[in-house]
């Protein structure tokens, strides 16, 4: 059964463009496992976004919507003092993975682009805890099919210190491993991780890849 560990920030626009070809090839095996860390692309930024950055960030969004496809709104990140700090929205799946620790790596996988969907094509603050409150929950409720989770719950957990700390040791977790690009995915295969992708990989070459690995 294939293990798969996928390394990724909510707020990382190729990881956003990524998440489709990711998931034909999840789609494709059925019976694999899924792992999600979370990278911290721009974690604890504090700089207020300029118009020079947001011209550079709108260049790189235009060439992730051409290879993808996938809607592209700038509203998030023109609000007044916004900070493209992506620590939050990578903690809200650190609380997620906390609060809700039934999920499977795919339905968590629900949740993380759900944020990327928030920020990306509905344009919403996710470096907002409120606003990943309510992207985090809908998203929860509709996995368990009842209202099983609040926004309550989930912004205790979220702003709590072990899951500030959680999210910290997946960051150092990816740096340990040498991952400084994201996506970035690997396989594990014989008790050895194995690169798959790094970068916006199409599902024809991830394939290849993980092809290559197991008959190795």
């Amino acid at each position: 059964m294939p293990h798969f560990i996928y390394i990724a920030d909510p707020m990382c626009s190729w990881c956003y463009g990524f998440g489709p070809e990711l998931q034909a090839l999840l789609d494709e095996t059925p019976n694999a496992s899924l792992e999600i860390i979370v990278g911290g692309l721009r974690a604890y930024n504090q700089e207020i976004m300029g118009e020079s950055q947001r011209t550079t960030i709108r260049e790189h969004w235009h060439h992730v919507a051409e290879a993808s496809g996938l809607p592209f709104s700038d509203v998030g990140m023109t609000q007044a003092g916004f900070k493209y700090d992506t620590e939050p929205a990578c903690r809200a799946i650190v609380a997620a993975k906390i609060i809700a620790d039934h999920l499977s790596g795919q339905q968590l996988l629900e949740i993380f682009h759900a944020i990327q969907h928030a920020f990306y094509a509905q344009g919403l603050d996710v470096t907002q805890p409120a606003v990943l409150a309510e992207v985090v929950v809908t998203t929860l409720n509709k996995i368990d099919g009842h209202d099983s989770f609040d926004t309550d719950s989930f912004l205790e957990t979220f702003l709590s210190p072990q899951c500030m700390s959680d999210v910290r040791d997946e960051f150092e977790q990816c740096q340990r491993w040498g991952i400084r690009g994201f996506p970035a995915l690997l396989i594990v295969h014989n008790e050895a991780l194995h690169m798959i992708a790094a970068g916006y990989t199409k599902t024809a070459e991830l394939r290849a890849a993980m092809t290559q690995v197991v008959s190795s």
